[in-house]
């Protein structure tokens, strides 16, 4: 296993909870890292960058405070940064992770190496998200320490590429830290990603059904009620190809097939805000509707709270784990 020094007898699991829009918040974030997994979420989740230092300070307390409690270190967590130029907060926003040393950065939508190199400055580790091998030769060489292979089936912006084909891909040429994202949902998926050469699992849908999670009850109950083929891959809702629920889709009055072209992504949009509405009616753009979710939808049927989840996923790892040395023995 390839993981940075920061991560090493730290992880119960070998698992990241991914940052999720409008659904990762400081509560999933800090239940996770108690649990002895990476927790994660976007800085624009937090409507300003006022606020998203709020919940910098409000998580490195929480888990200041569990180490102290516990005498052990919980797990790191990290901050998802959109890397694109139509995201107005970027540079703002970066210094603050730098202001608080956050230990992991998660970059999307462009690797950048001066950003790469202003959080290894401080100590801090950087994940890129790829979802084919020439977007990770790229990161490979602004110096990301990790990959995070999103193949097909994952939820939000994701790409079309097997699991199987883009993890071998770009351990041709990758040894740092690789994840794999796409339809994980148990801890048998999390030793499957393991045998495919991937070092972390990084599981997003399975993590919005969690009592901590920022969604609406209505959000869950749906993925619940859903299966992979309620899954609906399109680049009309965010300009970027993205899976969604094809329910939330009809339930917010547009007909999947016939969704009007967006060209363009604006970060910019997305953060503007009506200032006379509460903080729960801020989030912008299609999203706060129509609900993304990953292929996996199909093997969660209930909304457990965050440790809970993580000690039946550890069940099921050593379960299977258990069960593959069986087979290998025979």
């Amino acid at each position: 296993m390839s993981l940075p020094a920061l991560f090493k007898d730290r992880l119960r699991l070998p698992v990241v909870a991914a940052p999720m829009f409008l659904t990762s918040g400081p509560e999933l974030v800090i239940e996770c890292c108690k649990a002895g997994i990476v927790g994660t979420f976007p800085a624009l989740n937090q409507r300003s960058s006022e606020g998203f230092e709020g919940w910098l300070i409000e998580i490195k307390t929480a888990l200041a405070e569990h180490a102290e409690a516990t005498g052990s270190e919980p797990a790191p967590f990290g901050v998802n940064l959109i890397v694109h130029k139509s995201n107005p907060r970027l540079q703002a926003d970066l210094a603050l992770c730098v202001k608080h040393q956050v230990p992991l950065i998660i970059t999307s939508l462009g690797a950048v190496a001066e950003l790469i190199d202003t959080v290894h400055g401080y100590g801090g580790v950087v994940f890129h998200d790829v979802v084919n091998a020439r977007h990770a030769a790229k990161a490979a060489q602004a110096g990301a320490d990790g990959l995070i292979a999103v193949a097909a089936g994952a939820g939000g912006h994701a790409g079309t590429t097997s699991p199987f084909a883009l993890v071998n891909e770009i351990r041709q040429f990758f040894d740092k830290t690789v994840l794999l994202a796409g339809a994980l949902s148990t801890g048998r998926d999390i030793a499957a990603a393991q045998m495919m050469g991937a070092d972390l699992a990084y599981l997003g849908t399975r993590f919005i059904n969690t009592q901590e999670s920022l969604v609406v009850d209505e959000y869950r109950q749906m993925i619940e009620q859903t299966s992979s083929a309620d899954i609906f891959y399109t680049p009309n809702i965010s300009g970027v190809y993205a899976n969604f629920l094809r329910p939330s889709i009809v339930a917010a009055g547009l007909d999947p097939e016939q969704l009007e072209p967006k060209q363009t992504i604006d970060f910019g949009e997305e953060l503007t805000v009506d200032a006379d509405k509460d903080q729960g009616d801020k989030a912008q753009g299609a999203w706060k509707t129509v609900w993304s979710a990953g292929q996996g939808v199909g093997s969660i049927t209930d909304s457990p709270k965050a440790a809970e989840l993580v000690d039946r996923l550890e069940a099921e790892y050593r379960q299977a784990s258990a069960d593959y040395a069986e087979r290998m023995s025979r």
